[in-house]
């Protein structure tokens, strides 16, 4: 995300900003992105360093297929934590994923749930119930560091990790 001066942004009212754009959803490919219970699932979206508040939210920039997968995000242990239980199907393009219920085009920062992580636990994107065949997801974490060298940063598909602040 550029700004008016050509500069990256890096926050976002206090909010270091950390984007992943991961590659689409090809579940009927094995351990492809997708397929329920592969290699990639869950999916690693962000790497976490020590206690960081997050902000977090999905932009679908095509409309998943997948007769009936479900989709959630959070991190090991809790992975419905930050993003509920979806079926996936009811994620469409254009839409701010941020609960059960997207919101087309426009959500209020303030409706996106403020969490706390803690111990350096990874953000994860989990497919259940079955394969998400096709569609995309990319996703925007706010976050702010609670403890001392805490980071967050997007994993890219080469799963080489990026600064926060940069566009993945």
């Amino acid at each position: 995300m550029l700004g008016e001066n050509g500069r990256f942004f890096t926050s976002l009212d206090s909010y270091n900003v950390a984007i992943c754009r991961p590659t689409p959803f090809v579940g009927a490919t094995t351990n492809g992105r997708g397929d329920d219970g592969g290699t990639s699932d869950p999916y690693t979206l962000f790497t976490v360093e020590g206690d960081v508040i997050v902000k977090l939210y999905g932009v679908c920039t095509t409309l998943l297929a997948g007769a009936t997968a479900t989709l959630e995000v959070g991190v090991t242990g809790n992975t419905a934590g930050l993003i509920a239980l979806t079926t996936a199907t009811d994620i469409d393009e254009n839409e701010i994923w941020r609960s059960t219920v997207p919101a087309l085009g426009i959500e209020a920062v303030g409706n996106i749930p403020t969490n706390i992580i803690v111990n350096g636990l990874d953000i994860i994107e989990t497919v259940a119930t079955a394969d998400i065949t096709s569609g995309n997801i990319y996703y925007v974490c706010l976050w702010r560091p609670l403890t001392e060298g805490a980071t967050a940063a997007g994993v890219s598909i080469r799963g080489s990790v990026a600064p926060a602040g940069t566009q993945i």
